[in-house]
């Protein structure tokens, strides 16, 4: 595939050169004059459906020099949007790494998301120490709290100027990485030093250019608990089906990534991937030729999958998010009518784990990495970066600029390699194709 219309900055914003000795003692210094090179795939860019792309990328890590001086630099953290594993996590990261390594000592939470920041709300600021955040991470959700919805930057940037804040981390997703471009954008108008560092935070992992985002790993797991609970419940009748339904608007990744977790799937309903109900390759013939052939099915659907199938409009909420309808209540009353029309038998046992898989602790590899992301957060800030955000790529630990991970949202590239991995786990082509 041609890749020069795939052309994109990776630059990263500074606030100013970065004159101060780092306090941080390593031996491993990134040195900026040799940026990563790193090969692109279809995993990374959807729109590679086939071929690579080779670009630059600035490293993760610790600078000799930073542009804030320690004692003198207050941070913020602020949480936004939805609940993810590793929430508390990656606080719990930052404010030991900006405390115990840099030496700054004054990091306040901002309650309850973005309108933390605006008066009229009237919530308090919280102080973030070592001590108070020492078992953090061993619940689910966020110590501060988080909203959804706008915020007027103008207002948040006052209060960081009350504050007197220098370094302001974002943990939030697609919303939320847009509004800190604004933050950056309302700053720089204002000529001011304030370094807006973003942690991409997303159950969905639809985040562009984010191939992995934390608590996704947690959020599969808890999810594949319940497709096995499925399988014994269709496989434990006659003519029995599961259905699961799995949390993803606009991406499917939970639910594919469960399915070949699990390999017990036989139909995954996502919302990159249409499907019909009715006809001779739609999802209702192809249940009743799974009964009659192996006398029991599963179903994992996605809660945006379908949406066409409902025949409405789809409305958005203030954060943008599309208002969904309910697909897997009308897929079990058509497909026992289809039943009942054709004398088959049926039993359905419908499972929703619904907010679970987002409202857990983080498991074990989540957490290490919640980690890396708040450590690296704090080097990226203390170096002057700005407007960007932290994540893996590849093996690696990058900085991305937020104009990059703001352009639209990711979702499965139903050409990929992993796609069709998926669809050979399901073997669902045989029933509906």
């Amino acid at each position: 595939m041609e890749t020069k219309n795939l052309e994109f900055s990776t630059d990263i914003p500074t606030l100013g050169p970065a004159k101060i000795q780092t306090p941080v003692r390593n031996p491993r210094y990134v040195n900026e004059a040799s940026p990563l090179q790193l090969m692109l795939t279809s995993d990374e860019l959807t729109e590679l459906k086939t071929g690579t792309l080779q670009k630059e990328f600035e490293k993760a890590g610790p600078r000799e020099k930073v542009y804030f001086d320690p004692s003198k630099t207050r941070c913020a953290i602020v949480t936004c949007g939805g609940l993810c594993p590793g929430i508390n996590d990656v606080i719990r990261s930052i404010v030991n790494e900006a405390h115990y390594h840099y030496g700054i000592h004054t990091v306040f939470g901002i309650s309850n998301g973005l309108r933390g920041f605006i008066p009229k709300y009237g919530y308090e600021v919280k102080e973030l120490t070592p001590k108070n955040v020492s078992h953090i991470h061993q619940f689910g959700g966020t110590i501060l709290g988080s909203s959804r919805g706008l915020q007027d930057s103008e207002e948040i940037v006052d209060s960081l100027e009350r504050l007197n804040i220098g370094i302001l981390f974002v943990i939030g997703g697609d919303g939320a990485m847009r509004a800190a471009k604004s933050i950056v954008q309302e700053v720089s108008d204002r000529k001011k030093k304030i370094a807006v560092i973003g942690i991409p935070k997303t159950i969905d992992n639809d985040i562009n250019f984010i191939s992995r985002s934390f608590g996704f790993d947690t959020a599969v797991e808890k999810a594949t608990e319940a497709i096995q609970c499925a399988h014994v419940e269709a496989t434990g009748v006659d003519k029995g089906v599961g259905l699961v339904r799995l949390m993803g608007r606009e991406a499917g990744f939970i639910a594919a990534q469960a399915t070949l977790a699990l390999q017990e799937v036989n139909f995954l309903l996502v919302p990159e991937k249409s499907f019909t109900l009715e006809g001779e390759n739609g999802l209702l013939q192809a249940v009743e030729r799974r009964l009659r052939d192996r006398d029991h099915a599963i179903i994992v659907c996605a809660e945006g999958a379908g949406q066409d199938v409902l025949g409405k409009t789809l409305e958005r909420d203030p954060s943008g998010n599309p208002k969904l309808g309910d697909i897997c209540g009308h897929i079990i009353t058509q497909l026992k009518q289809h039943c009942r029309d054709r004398e088959l038998e049926m039993n359905l046992k419908f499972i929703d784990p619904s907010y679970i898989i987002r409202s857990v602790p983080a498991n074990a590899g989540d957490r290490i990495y919640c980690g890396f992301l708040g450590q690296n957060a704090v080097h990226a800030a203390m170096a002057g970066k700005t407007g960007m955000v932290v994540t893996r790529l590849k093996s690696s630990l990058v900085h991305l600029p937020l104009d990059l991970v703001t352009v639209k949202r990711r979702n499965i590239n139903i050409d990929s390699d992993y796609w069709c991995a998926v669809m050979e786990s399901t073997g669902q082509h045989i029933y509906m194709e």
